[in-house]
């Protein structure tokens, strides 16, 4: 998997997080570590670009709402505790879509597992970028 950033200017700045080839267990924390770096600098509005990611497992899905708990000021859960932070995507987001984290243009593939996981309902998803900075 490949990351990139880039910053953009819309009513607020925005954050545009890409990710290109597979979000799995190999390298999610990765993710989690670039986005609570851009919270860091100052970043709390971060549009995650899954046009370039064929595959999402369920620690992407844990990586994805780690980040939306972040930039929602919360503690994401601890990944050391293995499944106890897969179970915690199923109840962390109960208030309702995330403003600060947006998604942008998921493959097939990764649309199907974000609905199978019960995400979508939580995520504001794009299909253009002009679109998606603009609804930050």
């Amino acid at each position: 998997m490949n990351i990139s950033v880039n910053q953009t200017q819309g009513r607020v700045p925005v954050a545009v997080l890409s990710v290109q080839g597979d979000l799995d267990a190999s390298n999610y924390q990765e993710l989690i570590a670039k986005a609570r770096e851009l919270y860091n600098m100052g970043m709390h509005q971060i549009l995650l670009d899954l046009s370039g990611a064929s595959f999402v497992s369920s620690s992407g899905l844990v990586a994805i709402h780690s980040i939306a708990l972040l930039l929602h000021g919360e503690q994401p859960p601890d990944l050391e505790q293995g499944w106890s932070a897969i179970h915690a995507v199923g109840r962390g987001l109960v208030a309702g879509p995330q403003q600060h984290l947006k998604l942008l243009n998921p493959q097939p593939k990764v649309d199907r597992t974000l609905e199978k996981a019960g995400l979508k309902e939580f995520f504001e998803i794009h299909a253009d970028l002009a679109t998606a900075i603009a609804s930050f």
